[in-house]
């Protein structure tokens, strides 16, 4: 299959550009496939995991990062945002892995990482070396106040976002670990070398970004204290600087750049749908910005209501939704659902019919839970190891990983592989497959209208997807007892989270803790 860009329809009108009728995909790559052996997941294995991509529906794949790193932050300390970690395999791999997916028709992404550095980033160790330094100022240090820091930020990891740096006597900052120094991207050599790192990848064929904290490369020069009312809270979750949004213009002239409608979707991690609206700018900045309020709404109506509604109002006109259940940031959605699998089919049906881009996370599709992962197993520093537990290939143990992996496996790996549920048509994973072939061929959900309908019933979320002719309703049960559909009796079942058969008519009442798409 081979890719295309927006083109024109049989019917002359043009298409949307390829990543609004996309869904994505995410790789966590240590943790997705095992190619060579030595039980850390690499470019090997993923490559050689394209083939089920394919079959499952997706339609392009986001890599957590790859590039060089000593792993105190798991890649996001990048220490040269041009290579390739030897744990993954090198740019020959990366080459071969981004030509074999365009040949099967899957897009790639990669994961940009603006913000900050590894402290052993070249750039970084120059940096430090004395207060004369060329590159002294491409990134961020200033004097105490007194033998404090230069104000109250907060990092992410906790404790201050400061670190004295006894060589030269200055403070630099990082708004995670302190192996992780911001870049000041207020000077302009620092802007064309983030800018070369986005060609350097673009050159060698990749769709696309994902932009770790994009919001946090603005950066107020006077670095004024947080407000008291915001106690300790840490930075990345408030700030929104205004001068952010002439850099994002900037980073968004180099993807103009190229040919194909190269991607580049931000992580804006604000908790206010208005204000992540905002760096779509007027179509200059982000092609699409991570709105991770779904990620707090669990399965509850009136906040999933809430939510669509917020969204439909407040993102400004020509800004696409995005719209994700999982991440490698936080449990997945059937452990924070309680460990329900109900729930966890049902929300699966909400996010691949909802307007917008859908991002998954690996492994949601078979259902997985978090791992459990004792004290001496952890290494993540942020807590996060349960979510990003190896993918369970086969349901015979080593489960796919010839080598022992870095985690231990979710609940269930055998029940919950690849293997044991891709045969088996209820499964999991055969719903995700089938719910995205029925995105695939339909326009209604792919790039339709949203209208959100009222139920007499609160625990009932209901919508209408709408594209020419062509409307399907959709209608999530979130109680835990069966809800009746009066007006809907005798519509058809196009497909169901559970217990209903696809083709047959509503027999006007929708399951507990079900989804359901209806036509007719």
């Amino acid at each position: 299959m081979l890719l295309r860009g927006a083109g024109m329809t049989t019917s002359g009108r043009r298409e949307p550009p390829w990543w609004r009728r996309a869904v994505v995909y995410q790789v966590y790559p240590l943790s997705f496939a095992d190619g060579d052996g030595d039980g850390l997941g690499d470019l090997a294995g993923i490559r050689s995991r394209l083939p089920y991509l394919q079959w499952l529906g997706v339609d392009a794949l986001w890599l957590s990062p790859i590039y060089p790193s000593p792993l105190a932050d798991f890649g996001y300390d990048v220490s040269d945002h041009c290579g390739v970690d030897p744990r993954f395999g090198d740019l020959a791999g990366l080459d071969a892995l981004v030509g074999e997916a365009h040949a099967r028709g899957l897009r790639v992404l990669l994961d940009w990482v603006p913000n900050h550095t590894s402290d052993r980033h070249p750039w970084f160790r120059d940096s430090r070396s004395s207060r004369s330094s060329r590159r002294r100022d491409w990134y961020v240090w200033r004097d105490g106040r007194g033998a404090e820091p230069p104000n109250n930020w907060r990092s992410a990891f906790g404790g201050p976002a400061w670190t004295l740096d006894d060589r030269t006597g200055q403070w630099y900052l990082h708004l995670f670990l302190r192996e992780q120094p911001d870049l000041n991207w207020a000077h302009p050599q620092v802007r064309e070398a983030m800018h070369d790192t986005l060609r350097f990848w673009l050159d060698r064929g990749v769709d696309g970004f994902r932009a770790d904290v994009v919001h946090l490369i603005g950066k107020d020069p006077a670095l004024p204290d947080q407000e008291p009312a915001l106690g300790d809270v840490d930075r990345v979750a408030v700030h929104d600087e205004p001068l952010t949004h002439e850099l994002l213009r900037g980073v968004r002239g180099v993807l103009e750049e190229y040919a194909g409608e190269r991607l580049m979707v931000g992580e804006v991690n604000l908790r206010d749908t208005a204000r992540i609206g905002t760096y779509y700018g007027a179509g200059d900045e982000l092609h699409l910005a991570f709105n991770f309020l779904s990620l707090e709404a669990g399965f509850d109506p009136a906040a999933w209501r809430a939510l669509v509604e917020t969204v439909g109002r407040a993102l400004p006109t020509g800004a696409w939704p995005t719209w994700v259940l999982s991440n490698h940031d936080n449990p997945r959605h059937r452990t924070r659902f309680g460990g329900s699998e109900r729930r966890a089919r049902a929300a699966a049906l909400l996010l691949l019919t909802l307007r917008g881009t859908p991002f998954l996370f690996q492994g949601e599709e078979l259902g997985l839970e978090d791992a459990h992962v004792p004290p001496q197993a952890r290494v993540d520093p942020g807590g996060r190891d349960g979510a990003r537990a190896p993918m369970p290939w086969t349901a015979g143990a080593p489960h796919g990983w010839p080598g022992r992996p870095l985690l231990p496996f979710p609940p269930e790996p055998d029940r919950r592989s690849v293997e044991a549920q891709r045969g088996t048509p209820a499964s999991t994973l055969r719903l995700y497959r089938e719910l995205l072939a029925l995105r695939r061929r339909s326009a209604a959900l792919r790039e339709g209208d949203l209208h959100l309908l009222d139920h007499a019933d609160a625990d009932v979320l209901r919508y209408a997807r709408s594209a020419g002719d062509e409307r399907l309703e959709v209608a999530i049960n979130f109680s835990s007892a069966p809800v009746a559909l009066p007006d809907a009796r005798g519509t058809s079942v196009v497909l169901a989270s559970d217990d209903l058969r696809p083709g047959a008519p509503l027999a006007g009442e929708i399951p507990a803790e079900c989804g359901v798409v209806l036509a007719g």
